[in-house]
């Protein structure tokens, strides 16, 4: 059963998936898109709903976004998840952008109703739940140190983050300065009569060891850890095992250096494919409201 397409068979949809049962209704699209775990947690999830549909993965080039959408309209789909590099041209290609997807600068998963395109940011709410599932803790009761904040990924985490109570938060980026209009962002969300400790830093290994004795969870946002010969982004040595460690890096080889770290030490820790569970989840359910996301077997699905 065919689960991967491209763009050209997108537009020639018909005859691309003329022998697919059940027919796809549900996507995921990127560039590249081909080793994306998604349709293994979804396709479960549909079946144990009993609804009539399949997930597929599309390669959709940059620049392609908007057209493939309407093309997903025109071909009766329900739902796409959106990943990397179209989180930020999706935001644009909606008819109904949702608040915290605008909040959060980027669309992670579209809703089709009516012909109408749904804008959402499941990638957010996800850290939450992840996180809390994790560890046993919220974000708001936690001090906050996020590796890559200038980035998309590390951007979404700390703007969701303070929307959601957290009041330490420590930004490392790998130059510094990038980091300041994300820290004027992040203070005007904030209530003046309780205001978030924002720092930052650089991701100096040596001025991250001596920052680490102040947080208490630590997210990795960089792609540090995709590579296996990547170098590790903290000192050996330097957590502790009351750190809860969070990789959104995920790697089919094996866990990361961090996770690798972070298991010497003792610390509790999650990975990309706890985010990527959770905010599979809240995207079933926008696109069933009608439905619980079946969770345990769309995480059996994942590990299987």
């Amino acid at each position: 059963m065919a689960s991967f397409y491209t763009y050209d068979q997108l537009h020639h949809w018909a005859d691309a998936t003329s022998s697919l049962t059940p027919p796809a209704r549900l996507a995921v699209i990127g560039d590249p898109i081909a080793h994306s775990k998604s349709p293994q947690m979804h396709n479960p999830a549909l079946q144990a709903c009993g609804i009539d549909a399949q997930y597929v993965r599309v390669q959709v080039p940059v620049g392609s976004v908007k057209e493939a959408f309407g093309l997903f309209v025109k071909h009766g789909f329900l739902g796409v998840n959106i990943t990397i590099p179209h989180k930020f041209e999706a935001l644009e290609a909606v008819d109904v952008l949702d608040p915290l997807a605008r909040r959060l600068g980027a669309v992670n998963t579209l809703a089709i109703r009516d012909g109408q395109m749904f804008g959402y940011n499941t990638d957010g709410p996800g850290f939450l739940r992840s996180v809390k599932e994790a560890f046993g803790a919220d974000v708001k009761d936690l001090r906050l140190l996020i590796l890559g904040a200038g980035g998309g990924a590390g951007r979404a985490v700390a703007v969701q983050s303070v929307l959601s109570g957290c009041r330490h938060l420590l930004l490392a980026n790998r130059t510094e300065s990038k980091l300041a209009p994300l820290l004027n962002e992040l203070s005007g969300l904030t209530d003046p009569s309780a205001p978030v400790q924002l720092q930052t830093c650089t991701l100096d290994p040596a001025d991250l060891a001596a920052r680490l004795p102040e947080v208490d969870l630590i997210v990795n946002a960089t792609s540090v850890g995709m590579k296996a010969e990547d170098a590790p982004l903290l000192p050996a040595g330097c957590l502790e095992a009351r750190h809860f460690v969070y990789d959104m890096v995920y790697r089919a080889s094996g866990p990361t250096e961090l996770i690798q770290a972070a298991t010497a030490a003792g610390a509790p820790y999650a990975d990309g494919m706890c985010l990527l569970l959770h905010q599979g989840a809240i995207s079933f359910e926008h696109w069933f409201p009608n439905e619980t996301a079946p969770i345990e077997v769309m995480r059996k699905g994942l590990l299987g």
